[in-house]
C-alpha cells in the first residue's frame, strides 16, 4: 500500500487535481459599474451570476482567489436531498411542512442540476445512486427508524433496511432512493463558460472587503476600487458584508478530512454516511482507466481545534485499511463548512430593511444542492417572483429557544478560546523548529507563530486573527494557521486563506 506520512503544504483534491481547464480572470484594476455584483466563485456564486445573467443583467463575479478553488473544490460532491439524519429533527423542531418544504428545495435542487447536465451535454461523471445513511451503534438504531418514519410522513423515496450493498459494520440504515453524484469543477466550468459568452465578467484575485450604501450600492476591493450596482449577492463562507447581521456569531466552522483511495475490492455502488460521530462520508467515482476511486470523508471538527489535525487523515487511513483491501491512498484534502443554530442556511436579504444585498451561506456539508437552491432563490427575489422557500431560509428568520441556545454555547466557546489564547504560556523557542515544522512560539516574551519551510526558511506572523483578536493555531495537516473562534484560517505568511477575517495576520 503506498501512503505518504507528509502532505503537501497546500493538498489538492481529486476534483483540482483532474480538472484540466482551468480558467484565468484578471484582477478588478478600475472602478466600474454593472447591474449584480456576485461575491465568491464556488457552486452558489457561479450558479447564481449564470441564472441572472440569462435574465438580461449585467452580472459582475468577484473571487478572493480563484474560482473553483475553495469548498467547491475540496467537496465529496454528493447531490442528494439526505442531508444526514434531519427530517424527523426538522419534523420535531420546525414543523412538518417546513420539513417537507427543505426536502423541495432540495428536490428542486437536484432537478435542476439534472437538467442543465442535459441541456449543455456536460460531461462530469453524473450517475444516479441511492444514498444511504447507517448506524454502527446499536443504541443509534432508535435514531435511524425514526428518520424512515419521517421520510414516510413526507413522502420521500426510500425504506428502512437492515443491509447495504457495501458490506460495512451496522445495525440498520435508511436509504434515499435515486440521488446522484459528479465532478463539480467539470460541471461548473461550463456554467462559467455560458456566463463568459452571454458578456459576464470575472475577476479573480479582488477582496470584496465592504459595501458602501448611498443611492446604490458600491462594493468597495481591498485595493481602494469600487463597483456601483442595483445588487449584491455575498456567496461568500461567512458574508464580506455583515450589514449588522453578527453572522459570525450565528454560525461555527467546521473542518473535515477527505482522502481518495485505491482498493483491490470492487464497490457495489451507493453514497454512504454513518449517523454517528466520527463522520464516515464513502462514495466512489470512475478514474480516466473506468478503475473507481473510493473517495472516504469524515472526522469533522471546529476548525481551530481539537488533536493535530495530521491525526484525522490518519483515523480515515485506519478506517479504510479496517474496511478495504487497500492499495494506494492517491489524494488527500480537507475542507470547511458553516453551520447555523438550526441547521438550515442563511439565503436571501441581508437583513428585512436592507432589499438590494442578498446572502448565501450555512450550507453545512450540503453545498451541492443547497448552494443551487439558493441561487434559484436569490433570483427569483431579484425578478420578484413568489419563491415557496423564502421564509424558511430567510436570514431574519425567527429561531427557537432550543436554537438560540446552541448559539449561546457556541459563542460561549468562543470566548473560552478568545481567554485561552490570550493566558496560554509558550516556552518553544523558533530556533528550536526542525525544517518544515510549525508552532506557537516566545519572541521577546510575547506569543507568535512560526514555520521552517523544508529550505530552511522561518515565517513569523502574530497569531492575534485580524478579525475579533482571538489567538489562531497552527495546522500541521494543511501548513495554516487556523482560528478557533469563528474559523479564520491564514497561510504561513499570514494571508487570508478564509474569512470572516479581510486583513492579514501581521508578519514579525
Amino acid at each position: 500500500m503506498t501512503y505518504h506520512k507528509q502532505l503537501p503544504q497546500f493538498p489538492e483534491s481529486y476534483w483540482t487535481a483532474s480538472q484540466t481547464e482551468r480558467p484565468k480572470y484578471p484582477k478588478l484594476e478600475q472602478n466600474s459599474e454593472t447591474d449584480i455584483v456576485v461575491v465568491g466563485g464556488g457552486i452558489s456564486g457561479i450558479t447564481t451570476a449564470y441564472l441572472l445573467i440569462q435574465e438580461g443583467f449585467r452580472v459582475a463575479l468577484l473571487e478572493a482567489g480563484e474560482i473553483l478553488n475553495g469548498t467547491t473544490a475540496h467537496t465529496t460532491a454528493k447531490i442528494t436531498a439526505q442531508h444526514d439524519l434531519i427530517y424527523d429533527e426538522l419534523i420535531q423542531s420546525e414543523g412538518k411542512e417546513k420539513a417537507s418544504l427543505y426536502y423541495q428545495a432540495a428536490k428542486e435542487a437536484m432537478s435542476f442540476i439534472e437538467q442543465t447536465i442535459d441541456k449543455h451535454q456536460i460531461e462530469c461523471g453524473y450517475t444516479k445512486q441511492d444514498a444511504y445513511v447507517y448506524s454502527h451503534n446499536v443504541d443509534y438504531i432508535v435514531k435511524v427508524e425514526k428518520e424512515a418514519k419521517a421520510y414516510q410522513e413526507l413522502g420521500i423515496p426510500g425504506a428502512y433496511l437492515d443491509k447495504m450493498p457495501l458490506q460495512l459494520p451496522m445495525f440498520g440504515a435508511v436509504k434515499m432512493e435515486s440521488q446522484a453524484q459528479f465532478h463539480p469543477l467539470n460541471y461548473l466550468i461550463k456554467l462559467v463558460d455560458e456566463f463568459i459568452k452571454q458578456g459576464g465578467k470575472i475577476y479573480e484575485q479582488t477582496t470584496a472587503v465592504d459595501v458602501e450604501q448611498v443611492d446604490t450600492p458600491k462594493v468597495m476591493t481591498s485595493d481602494g476600487h469600487r463597483i456601483e450596482c442595483k445588487y449584491v449577492v455575498s456567496c461568500t463562507h461567512f458574508p464580506f458584508y455583515d450589514g449588522q447581521g453578527f453572522y459570525f456569531a450565528r454560525m461555527h466552522a467546521d473542518r473535515s478530512y477527505v482522502l481518495g483511495l485505491k482498493v483491490e475490492d470492487d464497490y457495489p455502488g451507493g453514497m454512504y454516511l454513518s449517523a454517528e460521530d466520527p463522520k464516515r462520508s464513502i462514495r466512489y467515482t470512475e478514474l480516466e482507466d473506468q478503475s473507481k476511486l473510493i473517495i472516504l470523508g469524515g472526522q469533522s471538527h471546529k476548525t481551530g481545534q481539537g488533536i493535530c489535525t495530521i491525526n484525522h487523515y490518519d483515523e480515515l487511513r485506519r478506517f479504510a485499511e479496517d474496511q478495504f483491501k487497500l492499495t494506494e491512498i492517491a489524494y488527500r484534502w480537507s475542507a470547511q463548512d458553516l453551520a447555523t443554530g438550526d441547521k438550515l442556511p442563511f439565503i436571501g436579504r441581508i437583513t428585512a430593511s436592507t432589499p438590494n444585498i442578498y446572502i448565501a451561506t450555512g450550507f453545512r456539508k450540503w453545498g451541492m444542492t443547497n448552494g443551487t437552491a439558493a441561487a434559484l432563490l436569490i433570483r427569483d427575489s431579484i425578478l420578484e417572483k413568489d419563491n415557496p422557500y423564502e421564509s424558511l431560509f430567510a436570514p431574519s428568520r425567527s429561531l427557537s429557544w432550543k436554537t438560540v441556545g446552541k448559539l449561546i454555547t457556541d459563542n460561549v466557546d468562543v470566548a473560552k478560546h478568545l481567554i485561552t489564547g490570550k493566558l496560554e504560556h509558550v516556552k518553544k523557542r523558533p530556533e528550536q523548529l526542525e525544517k518544515d515544522e510549525g508552532s506557537v512560539v516566545q519572541i521577546h516574551g510575547r506569543r507568535a507563530g512560526a514555520y521552517r519551510d523544508k529550505e530552511g526558511q522561518l515565517y513569523l506572523v502574530d497569531t492575534t486573527c485580524t478579525h475579533m483578536g482571538c489567538e489562531v493555531e497552527w495546522n500541521n495537516g494543511e501548513r495554516t494557521w487556523d482560528c478557533p473562534c469563528h474559523g479564520s484560517r491564514f497561510d504561513i505568511s499570514g494571508e487570508v486563506m478564509e474569512g470572516p477575517a479581510e486583513k492579514p495576520l501581521k508578519q514579525l
